[in-house]
C-alpha cells in the first residue's frame, strides 16, 4: 500500500492511500477458497464448484466485501504506522472512479488528539467544606416520611371532603360535550390539595359528600401529553363514592418496628445516615468543582474542533429541549441564542479537561477493573425489560464505543479521587447554606475569560463543573415528559408530571477514558464527488 499525506495542518491530518488491485484480487480468491466446500451447484458435487463459477455468481458480492476489508485495513495500518491517535471517527472517501480490476484510491481525513502537556498536579490545594448533619434536618425528613405513611379510614357519614381528605369517584371526561376517549375511570383515589391532577380538579371537589354527583369544569394544560387536549376546556361528571380521612402515623418504637427496625432510635439513625450522604455529595461536589478549576487555570492546549463542535451539539441540544419548559419559550430561547458564544467556550472546556483527565489517569495507572466493568454494565442493563438485559450486556461486550462511553464516568471519578489523594486539603467546618451557596457562587460566576469557557463534574448527575452564563442557569439536561397520569391512560385528569431539570454546567467530560475510543472503530467508506471540470 503506498500512502501519500496531503494535510498536515494543526491538528488536521489527510491522506491519500493507494491499495493495489492485487491485494483486492488475493482477498477474493481467499474467499472463494474458503466458500467453495459449501457451494452446491448443479452437476458438480460438493466443494468441486470451479473458482470461475462461483466468481460468476458471488464476484460482486464478494468483491465490494474485499474492498471494504481491504480499506479498513489500509486504514488502520496507516493509523500504526503514522501513530495517529483520531480525535473522531476518521472520514474515508473512495474514488468514485474505482472499477474491479484496478488500483484503488482512498482519501482519508481525520482530526488527531493533541499532544496533552504533562500535567501540573504537584501543587493542587484544595478546601473541603464539612458539614455536620442537623438534627432539625433529620427530624424533618423523619416526619415528612411519617406523614407518607399514614392510614385512611372512612369518614363520618356526611362528612364533606376538605383539603387533606381522599375522595374516591368515577368520572367522564367531556369536550364540547363529547366523551373524548381515554376519559371515563372507575374508582380514581383522589387526594385533595396533593396537586396531582389538571388544575382546578382537586379543588371543586372540596366539599362534597358520599353519593354526590358534580361536574367539573377545567381547562387541559397548554404542554398536556395528550396534543387533541392540550389547552381545550373539558368537564368531568363525577361521582363520589367515598371520602376517606386521614390518620397520621404516630413516630415511636412501635412506628418504627412495622419497618423492621429495632426501634426509633434506629430509624433516625438510618434518615442521620442519609443526611450525612447527601452533605457528603454536596462536599465532594464543592471540591471536584474547584480541582476542576485549577486544572482548567494550569493547563491550555489546543484541542480537536470537530470534537468541540460534538460536544456543543450535545449541549444545545439539551438547552433546546429545556427551553420548550419554560413559561415563555421564545423569550427563553432568545436568551439562550444570546449565550450561544458562551456555551461553546463550555463545550471546548469540557474537551480539554477530558482530554487532560484522561491523560492524567493514564500517567498514573488509573484502571477500570473487569469486575467494576461488568457491574457497571449490570447496573445498567436494569433500565431495560428482563429479556432485553442480555442483549444489552453483549452489546457491551462487542462495541468498543459503548463499553467506553459506560466506562467513562466510573473512570473519571476514579481520576478526580487520585488527586484528591494528591492534593493539599484543610477541612473548614460549614452549614448547609454556606456549602450551597460556595457551590452556588461557582456555577455563577459566569464565563471566566482567562479560562477556555465555563466548566466541567461527571458522575452522569454531576460531571464536570462550568460555570454558566447567569441567564442561562435554570438550563436543564436530559429531561424528557412523563407519562400523562396513572390512572385512564393519557386523557384522565392526572396531568403530565413536570419534567424533572438538571443544571448544565459543562459537567460532562467527553467519553475518553483509558484512551480515545476512536481508533478502535471501523471507518465508514464513501464514495469521493467527481470534482467539476474546469471552466
Amino acid at each position: 500500500m503506498q500512502t501519500v499525506e496531503t494535510l498536515n495542518e494543526g491538528l488536521k491530518r489527510a491522506y491519500t492511500l493507494t491499495i493495489p488491485a492485487k491485494d483486492i484480487t488475493s482477498k477474493v480468491d481467499a474467499e472463494v477458497a474458503k466458500a467453495a466446500p459449501q457451494i452446491r451447484m448443479p452437476g458438480f458435487r460438493p466443494g468441486k464448484v470451479p473458482a470461475n463459477l462461483i466468481k460468476k455468481m458471488h464476484g460482486p458480492a464478494m468483491e465490494r466485501e474485499a474492498l471494504n476489508t481491504a480499506v479498513q485495513e489500509g486504514v488502520q495500518t496507516l493509523m500504526a504506522e503514522q501513530g495517529l491517535r483520531p480525535a473522531m471517527q476518521p472520514e474515508v472517501a473512495l474514488d468514485e472512479e474505482y472499477a474491479p480490476g484496478k488500483d484503488v484510491e482512498v482519501k482519508v481525513a481525520l482530526e488527531v488528539l493533541p499532544q496533552v502537556p504533562t500535567p501540573s498536579i504537584d501543587a493542587l490545594k484544595l478546601e473541603r467544606l464539612t458539614v455536620e448533619a442537623p438534627e432539625d434536618e433529620v427530624e424533618a425528613q423523619l416526619a415528612r416520611f411519617a406523614a407518607q405513611q399514614k392510614s385512611w379510614e372512612a369518614a363520618a357519614e356526611g362528612h364533606p371532603a376538605i383539603e387533606g381528605d381522599t375522595v374516591v369517584v368515577d368520572f367522564e371526561g367531556k369536550v364540547a360535550g363529547v366523551p373524548f376517549a381515554g376519559g371515563t375511570g372507575t374508582d380514581m383515589a383522589v387526594e385533595l390539595g396533593a396537586g396531582q391532577l389538571i388544575p382546578g380538579f382537586e379543588a371543586q371537589l372540596e366539599g362534597a359528600k358520599v353519593g354526590e354527583s358534580r361536574t367539573l369544569h377545567v381547562t387541559f394544560p397548554k404542554d398536556y401529553g395528550e396534543k387533541s387536549l392540550a389547552g381545550k376546556d373539558a368537564t368531568f361528571d363525577v361521582t363520589v363514592k367515598e371520602v376517606k380521612t386521614a390518620r397520621d402515623a404516630t413516630v415511636d418504637d412501635d412506628f418504627a418496628k412495622t419497618l423492621g427496625l429495632e426501634s426509633l432510635e434506629k430509624l433516625r439513625a438510618l434518615f442521620k445516615g442519609q443526611v450525612e450522604q447527601e452533605l457528603n455529595g454536596l462536599t465532594r461536589t464543592h471540591m471536584k468543582r474547584k480541582l476542576l478549576d485549577q486544572l482548567a487555570d494550569a493547563h491550555d492546549f489546543e484541542v480537536p474542533p470537530s470534537m468541540v463542535e460534538a460536544e456543543f451539539e450535545q449541549i444545545w441540544r439539551q438547552l433546546e429541549h429545556e427551553v420548550t419548559h419554560e413559561e415563555d419559550p421564545e423569550a427563553a430561547r432568545a436568551e439562550l441564542e444570546a449565550d450561544r458564544g458562551d456555551y461553546r467556550k463550555i463545550a471546548e472546556r469540557r474537551v480539554r479537561l477530558g482530554l487532560l483527565l484522561s491523560e492524567i489517569g493514564q500517567q498514573n495507572g488509573v484502571q477500570i477493573s473487569d469486575q467494576e466493568m461488568q457491574r457497571l454494565a449490570a447496573q445498567a442493563a436494569q433500565q431495560y425489560r428482563p429479556e432485553d438485559r442480555q442483549r444489552f450486556m453483549d452489546y457491551i461486550q462487542q462495541d468498543p464505543i459503548a463499553a467506553a462511553q459506560l466506562r467513562a464516568p466510573l473512570y473519571e471519578d476514579k481520576v478526580v479521587d487520585f488527586l484528591f489523594d494528591k492534593a493539599e486539603v484543610s477541612d473548614r467546618p460549614a452549614t448547609r447554606a454556606e456549602l450551597e451557596a460556595a457551590i452556588e457562587e461557582i456555577e455563577g460566576d459566569g464565563p471566566k475569560p482567562h479560562v477556555h469557557g465555563p466548566d466541567c463534574d461527571h458522575d452522569h448527575h454531576d460531571h464536570a463543573h462550568e460555570a454558566k452564563p447567569a441567564k442561562a442557569k435554570k438550563a436543564a439536561a436530559g429531561t424528557e415528559d412523563a407519562p400523562a397520569g396513572d390512572v385512564v391512560e393519557e386523557a384522565s385528569p392526572a396531568p403530565r408530571k413536570k419534567a424533572s431539570t438538571k443544571k448544565i454546567a459543562a459537567e460532562e467530560a467527553p467519553e475518553l477514558a483509558e484512551g480515545t475510543p476512536a481508533a478502535e472503530a471501523k471507518p465508514k467508506v464513501k464514495r469521493a464527488a467527481k470534482p467539476k471540470a474546469e471552466g
